[in-house]
């Protein structure tokens, strides 16, 4: 908190200093909606819609677009709400899998043939939670004639944009892509600042921006009052915060290149191309990820996520490289290793 409040200008100190804890916008302080906007190319502040994180937007988003005799398709794996929530709603939900084989790369052929005239979103994660997949320029491109030409919404789960480990591989956003994009973002990711609790959705789409916020009127109404204020600072000092986040993952991410290197005939992963996050897979025969996570975590306090969690098959695992705290649970994970896999 002190180092965030050190980062605020001159308007949002006296915002902070001044604060009512009374309701808020619910649509979202106007501020707070103009930094997010200011984000992309195109959007203007009143396309933007704030949240109580990205779960709730999803969550809006899914009971608004979705419903019985809809079709949508969602990359897999994913955040489970992604394509969970849809299913509820009572919508049919193609689950468009990614393989490790082929870099985890969005298969365009494969994702064209599931397009039916009942198929109204399309949702796309890149950069990718559990992979850390970033699409190519190419792929993205023929993403957004897909959704163009189907006339789905395309809704580009954008969370960890701008951890890109190179800047000139960022895509366009999905609200600046065409009409009917929709970009969601958040706090938590890039700009570290998960408690606050601030998502959003951005859209040329008014009318369905119109709808959501009716909807959200049964869910939050509102969003917390110092968490609108603490955005504005984070988002005004975006490159300091935002440099600070990479400089950890850069870090990181070098200590995780040389581990799998010594332990290339123990653990694989397609290296990340963007993000904080990579999907390893444990190699070992006779050795399962659930069963040696489980004693990782009870015995040296480090946690990875099996592939199983994500409902994916095989050995997988997703493993964080985003905290300041990684250097030691990496030497812990290591050390666990040579006692149970050499």
């Amino acid at each position: 908190m002190a180092e965030l409040l050190a980062l605020a200008d001159d308007e949002a100190r006296a915002l902070w200093d001044g604060l009512e804890l009374g309701y808020t916008e619910s649509t979202g302080h106007p501020l707070l909606r103009r930094e997010i906007a200011a984000l992309y190319e195109t959007v203007e502040p009143d396309e933007v819609l704030t949240f109580a994180g990205a779960e709730e937007a999803v969550f809006c988003l899914a009971n608004v677009l979705l419903g019985p005799g809809d079709h949508a398709i969602v990359t897999w794996p994913a955040y489970q709400s992604l394509y969970e929530v849809g299913r509820a709603a009572g919508a049919d939900v193609a689950l468009h899998e990614l393989h490790e084989t082929n870099g985890w790369a969005i298969d365009i052929d494969r994702l064209r043939a599931r397009v039916t005239p009942a198929t109204r979103l399309i949702v796309v994660n890149t950069p990718h939670n559990p992979t850390g997949m970033l699409a190519d320029r190419a792929t993205y491109e023929a993403l957004v004639e897909i959704a163009a030409e189907s006339g789905a919404h395309l809704l580009a789960d954008e969370v960890y944009r701008s951890l890109e480990f190179d800047e000139s591989e960022r895509l366009q956003a999905g609200a600046d892509a065409l009409p009917r994009g929709i970009s969601l973002g958040v706090m938590s990711k890039a700009y570290a600042l998960a408690g606050l609790r601030i998502g959003w959705l951005a859209t040329h789409d008014r009318d369905l921006l119109a709808r959501l916020a009716a909807f959200k009127d049964y869910t939050t109404i509102c969003s917390s009052a110092p968490s609108e204020i603490l955005s504005i600072i984070a988002l005004r000092a975006g490159p300091r915060v935002l440099a600070r986040s990479r400089g950890i993952i850069a870090a990181n991410l070098e200590l995780l290149d040389d581990f799998f290197d010594d332990w290339a005939d123990r653990f694989t992963w397609v290296r990340p191309r963007a993000g904080s996050i990579g999907f390893a897979r444990l190699t070992v025969p006779g050795v399962w990820i659930d069963d040696w996570a489980a004693e990782l975590v009870q015995t040296e306090g480090v946690l990875l996520v099996p592939g199983s969690q994500f409902e994916y098959p095989g050995n997988h695992f997703r493993l964080g490289f985003g905290r300041t705290d990684m250097p030691e649970a990496l030497g812990r994970l290591e050390a666990f290793a040579e006692r149970t896999l050499r």
